[in-house]
């Protein structure tokens, strides 16, 4: 078939919008539904529910979506595929043909696996597996396809291969629909979703609707969203989610590395963006693996300090809490929401955030939480506490490292119950050493300035990989980014957010989006289920930085529009 796939995405995380299932198959043609229910921190949660249940490891939301659905799925020749299947793909198919057999249909179901590896010392460890086991399944009938963890953009990836046919060697092709499946992976984040500029979307952000993408022959796509559903596709919302969680220009996976310094947006029409123009790579040698494991033992207790003397009487709580539970461990932030002369408790109190991380449940749990109660009556004027005394918590550490392609023996489980096993790509190349850009020298622009919000010139996206976080920037205007690429430099970035000054920070231009990306390393800790970070994920960063009032030249204006 020649003419356009049209790949609708249901769920971005594992919480994501129940029914956006139905509001997928009932609101406008597709081919296929995708569900993306695993991140990082979702693998952890699922280990967890396995240790409790060797039955459980899998995404039980997608269950109950599941039920209302499968039935107008399967009439209207919709295919599912999903990663629900988390640390369990084989059990989830077996309970989908269980559904399907209470609800009296005939469901032809495939999975794949493999992406399971043995480490005795963590809780998960799964390689990243490609798309090529997926439309495997897809090429032998199968109407759902369930996988464990695979890479994001997969799930998109292996329908247009069994669509279209590609094989290994069509580069350019896998990495398009890599940039398509990136592109609606986080369901409506594509579509106004979590958008710099929401105010400008014609619903004002209150409910997007879910992503579509129509991928072509050559691997370039549309992306638009059911006809009379909420949010905008803009190149500005698809600009936002493209520098979502990257990294440099080379988007390395298992299939293909896709090139997004080659990736070419345009309006197609009133919520129609094409996607074109990407080129691809050999993939490289070997497989990412996400490794998580239990940390310890957490937990946390909040001091409001009103009025006077705030630091001094953060010092005195920290004096005195390390003297009842020692300082290892300790972790205190003092955020100062407070304001000067105020006329009420809460605008004039700043909070400190006392942190404590150990081995030993017994000394994070009510030793120290108790520890921070008894300080009530003997600690600072007006001491007083958020939450009673509590136990400790545990918390995961995830990680990442590789492993060669062919270590990894990924299966794909057809609807008949044969299994075949997908051989790694024959060709490979080492990835290229990432060469961070420099900005051009004189890029603040000369003349008058105006003082004012650098978000009233740019918009940003902002997310985490493990304990890093990168921090994408765009421009909405060509003179804007004549500016901004030579403005804001890692030595900028570091004055406006200055937790970034002590951390390797990598810079990155994608000239084609007028963007530049940003990648701090260590800025998360042990990532988002271990990080005492008041924002764990960094999903803020983006916003906290276009907060910051600067020198913007006078002659910029805003320009762009959702």
């Amino acid at each position: 078939m020649t003419g356009p796939l049209r790949v609708g995405n249901a769920s971005g995380f594992y919480g994501d919008r129940f029914s956006a299932w139905r509001e997928m198959l009932d609101g406008g043609e597709l081919d296929v539904l995708t569900g993306d229910y695993l991140a990082e921190l979702t693998m952890l949660i699922l280990g967890r529910d396995r240790v409790r249940d060797p039955g459980l490891g899998y995404a039980r939301t997608f269950l109950r979506q599941l039920e209302g659905c499968l039935s107008t799925a399967l009439e209207r020749g919709v295919r599912i595929v999903t990663n629900a299947g988390g640390l369990n793909p084989a059990g989830l198919a077996a309970a989908i043909g269980a559904l399907a057999d209470r609800l009296g249909l005939t469901a032809r179901i495939g999975y794949v696996e493999g992406d399971a590896l043995d480490r005795p010392d963590a809780l998960t460890a799964n390689a990243y597996l490609g798309a090529f086991g997926i439309a495997a399944c897809l090429d032998a009938g199968a109407d759902v396809v369930v996988t464990g963890r695979v890479t994001d953009a997969s799930l998109a990836v292996g329908p247009a291969i069994a669509r279209f046919g590609w094989g290994r060697g069509d580069l350019d092709a896998l990495a398009g629909a890599t940039v398509a499946g990136h592109l609606i992976e986080c369901g409506a984040q594509v579509t106004g979703g979590n958008f710099s500029f929401f105010t400008e979307l014609p619903d004002g952000g209150h409910r997007p609707g879910f992503p579509v993408a129509e991928i072509h022959p050559d691997g370039s796509a549309v992306l638009t969203k059911h006809p009379g559903t909420g949010g905008a596709v803009t190149v500005e919302t698809v600009t936002a989610q493209l520098l979502y969680e990257v990294g440099g220009p080379e988007y390395l996976g298992p299939d293909v590395v896709a090139r997004l310094d080659t990736v070419e947006l345009s309006a197609d029409g009133p919520d129609r963006v094409r996607v074109a123009g990407v080129r691809g790579a050999p993939p490289p040698a070997t497989l990412k693996v996400g490794v998580t494991s239990l940390g310890g033992f957490r937990n946390s207790m909040t001091f409001v300090l009103c009025g006077l003397d705030v630091p001094a009487k953060a010092e005195l709580v920290r004096g005195q809490l390390e003297a009842a539970v020692g300082k290892d461990g300790l972790e205190f932030t003092l955020a100062r929401t407070d304001h000067p002369d105020a006329v009420d408790t809460e605008t004039a109190s700043a909070l400190l955030h006392v942190h404590l991380r150990d081995g030993d449940r017994a000394r994070a749990g009510r030793a120290f939480s108790a520890a921070a109660v008894e300080l009530a009556l003997a600690s600072y004027p007006g001491c007083t506490l958020t939450t009673p005394p509590g136990d400790a918590t545990p918390y995961g550490v995830f990680t990442a490292d590789a492993v060669p392609q062919e270590a990894v023996e990924h299966v794909a489980v057809l609807p008949s119950g044969e299994r075949v096993v997908i051989a790694p790509p024959p060709v490979t190349r080492p990835p290229a050493a990432p060469e961070p850009a420099e900005p051009p020298t004189g890029g603040a622009a000369p003349g008058a300035t105006r003082r004012g919000a650098l978000g009233e010139l740019v918009g940003a996206r902002s997310g985490d990989k493990g304990g890093d976080a990168n921090l994408g920037v765009w421009a909405r205007t060509d003179a804007t980014w004549a500016w901004l690429r030579g403005w804001l430099t890692v030595e900028r970035l570091a004055e406006l957010l200055p937790e970034t000054a002590p951390l390797t920070v990598e810079r990155y231009e994608l000239p084609n989006l007028r963007a530049v990306n940003f990648v701090i390393r260590g800025l998360l800790g042990p990532g988002v289920a271990g990080s005492t970070r008041f924002d764990p994920q960094a999903k803020a960063l983006g916003e906290l930085l276009r907060a910051r009032v600067v020198d913007l030249p006078a002659g910029l204006t805003a320009g762009g529009a959702a």
